[in-house]
C-alpha cells in the first residue's frame, strides 16, 4: 500500500498490461489507457475517461471506452460507484469494501477506510448473520458533505443542490 489522496491508502500499482494478463483479459492499448487513466484520475466518470483516452490514444469511441470499463469491472480490476444525482464514476481500488466522501457543493469524491472493522463494516440485522439467507460480502457507504475548500468559499454553499 502506498499514501493517497487525503491519508487515503491505495494498492502499489503493477503494471496495467501485468493487471489485464493476471485477470485473464487480453490486453490491449484501450485497456491499458483506461487503466492508466483512471491510475492518474481516480473517480473519473465516463466522459473524463474518454477524453483522456482519446489524449493518449487518438481517436476512440465512447463505447469502446464503455466496454472497456465494463470488461474491467467484471474482472474486478475496476470499481464503479454511482453517488445519487452524478453520474457513474470508477476507481481501481477495488476489494478493500473502503467507502466515499462526497461534497455536495462541488462534487469532489474522496476515499474513506471503512467505518469498522472488517468488511463488510455494517452488517444487517440484529444478529449479525444473513437476513433471510442473504449473505452480505460488501457494503457501500457514501457520506455527504462539504469538502473544506467549498466550506472556506461560501459563494459556492449558496449554490450548491442542497444547500
Amino acid at each position: 500500500m502506498t499514501p493517497g489522496p487525503a491519508g487515503t491508502t491505495v494498492p502499489a500499482a503493477p503494471d496495467a498490461p501485468a493487471l489485464l494478463r493476471g485477470s485473464g483479459l487480453r490486453v490491449t492499448d484501450q485497456r491499458v489507457a483506461v487503466l492508466e487513466v483512471l491510475r492518474g484520475a481516480p473517480h473519473a466518470d465516463a466522459d473524463d475517461v474518454v477524453r483522456a483516452v482519446r489524449e493518449r490514444l487518438g481517436r476512440v469511441s465512447v463505447q469502446a471506452v464503455y466496454d472497456v470499463l465494463a470488461a474491467l469491472g467484471r474482472a474486478r480490476l475496476v470499481r464503479r460507484i454511482e453517488p445519487a444525482g452524478s453520474p457513474a464514476r470508477f476507481e481501481l481500488r477495488v476489494g478493500d469494501n473502503h467507502h466515499h466522501l462526497v461534497c455536495r457543493a462541488c462534487g469532489e469524491v474522496r476515499d474513506v477506510d471503512c467505518a469498522v472493522g472488517a468488511a463488510p463494516c455494517l452488517v444487517p440485522g440484529a444478529s449479525g448473520g444473513p437476513v433471510d439467507g442473504f449473505v452480505v460480502d460488501e457494503a457501500e457507504v457514501i457520506y455527504w458533505g462539504t469538502c473544506a475548500a467549498c466550506a472556506a468559499t461560501p459563494a459556492l454553499l449558496a449554490t450548491a443542490p442542497d444547500a
